[in-house]
């Protein structure tokens, strides 16, 4: 993508149907939250109170971080620029080590079995 010559009009919708796209995955695992009546603040895991898997959560353990990604994915594409690609990598290796791993460790702790069970068969980005 870098350096493509693509049409104003097909980079232009093209980056905002991935935005959309991003926009409606956030908002779903958000609904999913709610519903739970769970924490949606990835900064204090240890205050879930349910391990959601259902919605969205069947498809990915990470709905709003995939949606962020799609963002900065929608972003790159509308500028077609190498450094917004590589924004996108180390944003990813970044939730990766920084956030997911540590919200991870903690709904092991609370839930257990439950949750090494889920992690087990639904995936952590898509």
């Amino acid at each position: 993508m870098p350096g493509a010559h693509l049409p104003a009009w097909l980079r232009i919708y093209g980056a905002l149907l991935i935005f959309v796209s991003g926009f409606l995955i956030c908002i779903a695992g958000i609904i999913e939250f709610r519903r739970a009546k769970t924490t949606v603040d990835p900064r204090i895991p240890e205050t879930t109170s349910s391990l959601v898997t259902s919605g969205i959560y069947a498809k990915t353990r990470n709905p709003m971080y995939v949606g962020f990604t799609l963002f900065l994915i929608a972003w790159a594409m509308y500028l077609t620029s190498l450094w917004s690609l590589i924004i996108v990598v180390a944003f990813v290796v970044f939730l990766n080590r920084f956030q997911i791993k540590p919200e991870e460790e903690a709904l092991e702790v609370i839930f257990g079995q439950e949750f090494a069970a889920y992690r087990y068969r639904v995936r952590r980005w898509i």
